[in-house]
């Protein structure tokens, strides 16, 4: 495909001039300011992931501080941002970076670390260094597809192979920092999913979507995978001023977070019928009754109750107590701290 990069790129980089965002971590040439914003970002709204890029870099100011953290430490910090993953490899990647020496400097070094993409990997190097690699991603992706009429679906190897050399193609090398930045404002603030400003467009002349009356038809996506169900119960025990926690292992959804006793999983109980655990529902009390919530192919389900047992359970060995004042020094998953905030106070 032929195109007019110089038009394109003028446009758009003539309205980040007017209209960019004022983001905490713009204006820094910092690569691990940057790397930690973009990690943050990948499943994260800016309006959340601001307040906690904030607190990480109050926190952890450099990349060796982060690596010297534990791995509980982060993933506490990191409570309520979701998709756990990115903070176990953030911490994986910042020990890598000390390994090396310090961050590395080209595009395919970054891509050397734990949880850095393509996107991820552009973002960094061009911002960073000023390194002459266009980003992709879904702002990206719908910009181009409304604004060169491209029908290809963008979840598919041939959209993102097309896509991706569209937009280097498009990419002004000796601009490429301001280039993306404006690509991701541009996608985020004016060619949006819904409701996108076409009135105020500065390239609704040339955009085919918007002259052809299909704005609201791309990109196109393949179906989607299909999202399955998955039944929960948790016991919240309380003894004594103590609760059981377990650490949830690898493998399945919030690895490495801690959880109350799990009853129900899957629809099926969790203890043997003949097991000592001396614990019934009928001791419990119902809080709270099918709690939505939804994870990305997948929705939970799930039931919580209070159980204040007059002696302490046997329960089974992944189950440590802890002083109840002490469970928020715990990293929950965020259902959990939803279904917590249901407990009757003492």
């Amino acid at each position: 495909m032929t195109v007019d990069n110089s038009f394109f790129a003028a446009k758009l980089l003539g309205w980040f001039r007017e209209n960019g965002r004022e983001l905490p971590w713009r204006g820094t040439k910092d690569p691990y300011a940057i790397w930690l914003s973009e990690i943050i970002l990948q499943q994260t709204q800016v309006r959340q992931g601001w307040d906690y890029w904030l607190r990480f870099m109050r926190r952890w100011p450099t990349v060796e501080a982060l690596a010297a953290a534990t791995e509980d430490e982060v993933l506490r910090m990191w409570q309520g941002l979701g998709y756990y993953s990115r903070a176990r490899n953030l911490h994986f990647a910042a020990r890598q970076i000390v390994e090396m020496g310090g961050f590395p400097t080209t595009y395919e070094e970054i891509k050397k670390l734990k949880g850095v993409g393509d996107y991820t990997a552009a973002a960094i190097g061009s911002i960073a260094f000023g390194l002459p690699v266009a980003v992709v991603d879904g702002n990206v992706y719908r910009l181009l597809s409304r604004h060169f009429g491209i029908a290809t679906p963008i979840n598919t190897t041939q959209g993102k192979r097309e896509f991706t050399a569209l937009a280097q193609a498009l990419l002004p090398g000796s601009e490429a920092s301001a280039y993306n930045q404006a690509l991701m404002d541009f996608g985020a603030t004016v060619c949006t999913p819904q409701s996108p400003r076409c009135p105020e467009c500065p390239l609704q002349a040339s955009c085919v979507a918007f002259a052809e009356g299909r704005v609201g038809q791309l990109p196109v996506k393949e179906r989607k995978l299909q999202v399955k169900e998955r039944r929960m119960a948790y016991v919240y025990i309380r003894y004594e001023g103590q609760t059981a926690l377990r650490r949830r292992g690898a493998g399945d959804i919030w690895q490495g977070l801690w959880e109350p006793f799990l009853l129900i999983d899957n629809g099926q109980l969790t203890i043997d019928n003949d097991a000592n655990y001396q614990l019934s529902i009928i001791n419990c009390q119902l809080l709270k009754q099918h709690v939505r919530h939804v994870l990305t192919h997948r929705v939970i389900l799930c039931d919580f109750y209070l159980w204040e047992p007059r002696e302490r359970p046997h329960l089974p060995d992944a189950y440590v107590w802890v002083d109840e004042t002490d469970v928020d020094q715990y990293a929950l998953p965020r259902l959990v701290e939803l279904l917590l905030e249901a407990l009757p106070q003492r």
